[in-house]
């Protein structure tokens, strides 16, 4: 079985805003130092959130997302990678397409598109108000993002909800994109409209349907569930995804104090399993992944 791919996603409050060991965006050297320790800890993959502001309601062309700050991202990225060589993989996949093409002029391996419509709603906290995403991602729209991601040699993480975006994947493979080595991410237990069970037999199912020639990984948000649903992701032979966006939490109710903390976790049970752990060159090679020149 191939080494284990471990990607790590630090610095977004959005999914656990009660977090307070995840550093705020706009303190770009804490949240760098969160990546730098998670990379050293084993993570191959930085997914990165940069700095951005969720709007507060529905705009007039039916979104809700993020809105992108350009120079603060960069400036987290050169951060980064003035200490850890990682695959840089840009995330806030709710972003407007015009944002998202510009932040692919900055470099980044790899870049999040959401497959399905966003619907999310994070509210952990009952005592804190909800945070929302809403957009919907036509597969026009599917056909830009591979179009342009083509053009500026960036590879799509083809971000999974349900499985109708598999059906997405399938049509814009049609199209001629996407075809060699095409990397997936398996959302699982993610509240909103799109959720799917954190449950081992949704995993399964998800993985069985899959289209074919797919690198597969996944990502859990549910603290109660994650550690299983991931041990068997790992046997399964696919990928994983860790960090405080997705689960921040070490035991029950207790935060973990870093995510280089929930890297280590990971690790351990994967050796655990008899997976090793990839390196970013390694995972490179896995993943077909060159840097542009």
């Amino acid at each position: 079985m191939e080494k284990l791919i471990i990607t790590v996603a630090c610095d977004s409050r959005t999914s656990y805003p009660h977090n307070h060991l995840c550093p705020s965006q706009e303190d770009i050297p804490g949240v760098a130092q969160q990546y730098i320790d998670a990379v050293n800890a084993g993570a191959a993959i930085a997914h990165i959130h940069g700095r951005r502001t969720l709007e507060e309601t529905i705009q007039a062309d039916g979104r809700q997302v993020s809105r992108i700050y350009h120079d603060d991202w960069k400036r987290l990225q050169d951060a980064i990678m003035n200490k850890v060589d990682p695959i840089m993989q840009f995330g806030v996949a709710s972003a407007r397409i015009e944002e998202k093409i510009k932040l692919m002029e900055l470099g980044p391996d790899m870049m999040a598109v959401c497959f399905n419509a966003h619907d999310e709603y994070f509210q952990p906290e009952p005592s804190l108000p909800p945070k929302r995403m809403m957009a919907i991602h036509p597969v026009e729209e599917l056909m830009a993002y591979a179009k342009a991601a083509e053009e500026h040699k960036v590879k799509l993480e083809c971000e999974c909800f349900t499985t109708g975006a598999f059906w997405h994947l399938e049509f814009v493979r049609k199209q001629g994109y996407l075809r060699e080595n095409t990397y997936t991410t398996l959302f699982i237990g993610w509240p909103g409209g799109t959720w799917t069970p954190p449950t081992e037999r949704a995993l399964q199912f998800m993985v069985d349907n899959l289209p074919q020639n797919c690198i597969w990984n996944v990502s859990v948000m549910n603290p109660q569930k994650q550690w299983p649903i991931l041990s068997l992701a790992v046997a399964l032979g696919g990928h994983v995804r860790v960090g405080y966006e997705d689960n921040p939490y070490i035991a029950p109710g207790e935060f973990a104090k870093s995510n280089a903390v929930l890297v280590e976790r990971m690790a351990s049970i994967a050796r655990g399993l008899g997976r090793e752990i990839a390196t970013p060159d390694e995972a490179r090679k896995i993943l077909g992944l060159t840097r542009a020149q």
